[in-house]
């Protein structure tokens, strides 16, 4: 089980702590001081830095040579009417895109399974499958 704590500092910034880690998050110079990721960079981080260790992992079990994995990811919100792949017709629609460069010496065939793979990392998984989040306070 993941757990993160998070506290608030100077300005708009947060101290972030894992169980082994800390890092610090904040808003782009203006709104905050841009000392550190915003939230929707920390969240596209997250998907990156699992979709990578998924490829890699899988390659790894299947004996493949996959020598190295790079992943680019973008947010955005758009118009549903203006997203042909999206399912939503009205309104707004939040829209990840991932692009993957994948190195090694790879069969066409290895190569469309590591697409397929990187699609099924649990962090995709969570953002795609409608996570709950339960709120609660403590004093």
């Amino acid at each position: 089980m993941a757990r993160v704590t998070s506290e608030s500092s100077e300005n708009l910034q947060v101290l972030i702590r894992t169980s082994d880690h800390e890092l610090l998050a904040d808003e782009p110079a203006g709104l905050g001081d841009g000392l550190g990721p915003d939230p929707y960079e920390l969240l596209l981080s997250a998907l990156a830095a699992c979709t990578t260790m998924t490829l890699k992992l899988y390659a790894r079990r299947k004996g493949w040579d996959l020598q190295r994995v790079e992943v680019d990811l973008s947010h955005d919100r758009v118009h549903a009417a203006d997203c042909k792949e999206c399912e939503q017709t009205e309104g707004k629609v939040e829209r990840i895109v991932v692009r993957l460069k994948i190195e090694g010496d790879l069969t066409d065939e290895q190569r469309t399974r590591i697409r397929e793979i990187a699609q099924k990392c649990p962090v995709h998984k969570t953002l795609t499958g409608g996570a709950t989040i339960l709120h609660e306070t403590w004093d």
